[in-house]
């Protein structure tokens, strides 16, 4: 048991993360629910419970549960172009009033996943290469069309649509040398 300060009563569903994250969290609410479309099989205490599901489509049964938080940390640029990204949005919105979404900056010079220099605004091809053989890449791409999907894979988001799909929360910015690297659409 963590000596860390557990959150009052604090229901959170987390979609995307992986339950390790909660384990090593300096905080602990009540209860947590994670989403992922990847099983998480540890074996967890009573508090923490992981379910595979898909954030843009989640089950009757995980809609219909109440929460007090939405968390959800760098998925939406995964989960596949804007109506899927729309679709993530309206999930957050009937899950809880309230919500902490963060994303990379698209305008981030360094793009996160690749650690590549303006990696995002390259065409595709190039892109596909650079993950094939950048050496900073986090999971190098098995062959071309791996690659190719790889980079089709992220689509890092800015202010603008971030303040379409989260219009009644706060944009906050996390900065890194004065340089907006993550936005985060928070409604308390």
């Amino acid at each position: 048991m963590s000596s860390f300060p557990d959150l009052p009563r604090m229901d959170v569903i987390d979609l995307g993360g992986r339950a390790t994250a909660w384990l090593r969290a300096p905080v602990r609410p009540a209860s947590v629910h994670v989403i992922n479309l990847e099983h998480d099989d540890e074996d967890l205490p009573g508090w923490l419970r992981t379910e595979v599901g898909d954030a843009c489509e989640l089950p009757k049964h995980v809609l219909a549960g109440r929460y007090d938080l939405v968390f959800s940390n760098a998925v939406i640029e995964h989960v596949g172009g804007y109506l899927r990204r729309r679709a993530f949005a309206d999930s957050v919105h009937a899950l809880a009033e309230r919500h902490w979404v963060q994303t990379p900056y698209r305008y981030f010079p360094i793009e996160p996943h690749v650690l590549f220099p303006f990696y995002q605004f390259l065409p595709v091809s190039m892109r596909a290469r650079i993950s094939r053989t950048w050496p900073l890449v986090h999971t190098k791409s098995a062959n071309q069309e791996a690659a190719l999907r790889d980079a089709l894979e992220v689509e890092l988001i800015g202010r603008a649509e971030m303040s379409l799909l989260f219009p009644s929360s706060q944009l906050r910015a996390e900065r890194v040398a004065g340089l907006v690297k993550s936005l985060i659409a928070v409604k308390a």
